[in-house]
């Protein structure tokens, strides 16, 4: 459970445990930062890049892609507990007005995001593309650090299973509006980027202007020391095992996601042999994002309810790899289209409930952000780890049924791995 002080009665709104439910108005403006954060992540990988990174090296587009997405990755696994731990430390007053702690990264993250993929959309070289999305992972990362940390900080625990739904819809709902956007509503690929960088700030700007963000008083903020905010990003096993074991879960079963979903759009092309690849791909995505959206809000709620989170992410783990699977055994569309829903159906109860569950075992109040931002590595690492593994699984050691069956293999391993959490039913 989250450590707090011992005298909890002395601690600011900053770092209290919150116990106000949320209205449905903070809600929906969460639900819209996260929408254009998640559109800003996803279209890019799932669309975007490969459209670009196929015009500039047709032959190469597999390892190139895995290159950029893979650095990518590893600029959002440093990034995103950086900007947690300097956020969880932010006490900004400018022209003597004192600001909270969050909303100054979302905002910021936002408009400078915004301006990576303007350059981003420009570059014409595989270099290019990649420091471009770098710089855009980087920023979208510290967004994501913030918003992150909204739960913990404003939403108390017998409703975080509820919002996390919310929360967690706009992981995949977000890539079809933005699949949506840059293939039926904008043309060309420098268009594309455009519009996701004009998105990413009408959604995301409303939430930090427009919401409370409680400020952090200058004596409780932890010092600012470099090698001590270095050190912290470590998380004793030991001291904390729920926290690490919490960690390893969401390691593995976003390991699978990122072996199963990197490339699906060249899966369509050469493995299904798909007419319309990229008409192809936007069913799938519908019909995830349909799965979700049915089964994300219901489990969290339900998990709310019961108090249990463990039972729910093993049930989503065993969905998802039985998804996985039907792509193994049969690669044709008609079973990619059952795949594609029952892997959103498990997707949308993991997202909610495992999101609700570490909340609750967060070591410290003071450090939230800084700890979520651990938490987010283990989605970034299998980012960079995924394109390394998945690359020679399709090349050299039996191409897309071995690609799927490791992915099956893994979501299971790590959602039933979720039993060694003691301090969550």
């Amino acid at each position: 459970m989250t450590t707090l002080d011992p005298t909890p009665a002395s601690l600011p709104a900053a770092l209290a445990e919150p116990t106000v439910p949320v209205r449905r108005g903070w809600i929906g403006l969460v639900f819209a930062a996260n929408l254009g954060v998640w559109m800003a992540f996803f279209t890019p990988i799932q669309v975007l890049l490969p459209q670009q990174i196929e015009r500039i090296a047709p032959g190469d587009k597999e390892t190139m892609l895995a290159v950029v997405t893979g650095l990518g990755a590893l600029a959002a696994v440093l990034a995103n507990p950086l900007a947690g731990a300097l956020s969880d430390r932010t006490c900004l007053r400018i022209l003597g007005r004192e600001f909270g702690r969050r909303h100054v990264w979302t905002a910021g993250g936002a408009v400078l995001g915004a301006a990576a993929l303007v350059l981003l959309a420009q570059q014409r070289t595989i270099l290019g593309v990649a420091v471009g999305w770098v710089a855009a992972q980087v920023c979208f990362n510290a967004m994501l650090a913030s918003l992150t940390a909204a739960i913990p900080d404003r939403v108390p625990v017998v409703q975080r299973g509820a919002v996390s739904g919310w929360v967690g819809i706009p992981q995949a709902l977000g890539l079809v509006l933005g699949a949506v956007l840059v293939t039926a509503v904008v043309t060309g690929n420098s268009a594309g980027y455009l519009a996701i960088a004009v998105a990413i700030l009408v959604l995301s700007l409303p939430f930090a202007l427009l919401t409370p963000d409680d400020r952090l008083p200058r004596e409780h903020r932890p010092v600012l020391r470099a090698r001590a905010l270095f050190a912290s990003m470590w998380i004793s096993p030991r001291r904390h095992p729920d926290f690490a074991w919490a960690w390893i879960t969401r390691f593995l079963v976003q390991l699978g996601n990122a072996l199963g979903t990197l490339y699906l759009l060249y899966f369509l092309t050469d493995g299904v042999r798909h007419p319309d690849p990229e008409g192809g791909l936007l069913v799938l995505i519908l019909l995830y994002t349909l799965g979700m959206m049915l089964t994300a809000v219901v489990a969290g709620r339900l998990s709310d309810r019961s108090g249990r989170r463990k039972i729910y992410v093993i049930v989503s783990g065993l969905i998802m790899a039985v998804a996985a699977l039907l792509l193994a055994i049969a690669p044709v569309w008609p079973m990619a289209i059952v795949a594609a829903l029952l892997l959103g159906a498990g997707y949308g109860v993991y997202l909610s409930v495992d999101a609700a569950l570490i909340t609750q075992v967060l070591p410290r109040a003071t450090d939230r952000a800084k700890d979520l931002g651990v938490i987010n590595i283990a989605n970034s690492a299998p980012q960079v780890l995924g394109p390394a593994l998945s690359a020679p699984l399709v090349v050299h050691l039996g191409g897309y049924p071995t690609l799927y069956a490791v992915t099956a293999a893994v979501t299971l391993v790590g959602s039933a791995l979720v039993v060694k959490i003691r301090s969550v039913p």
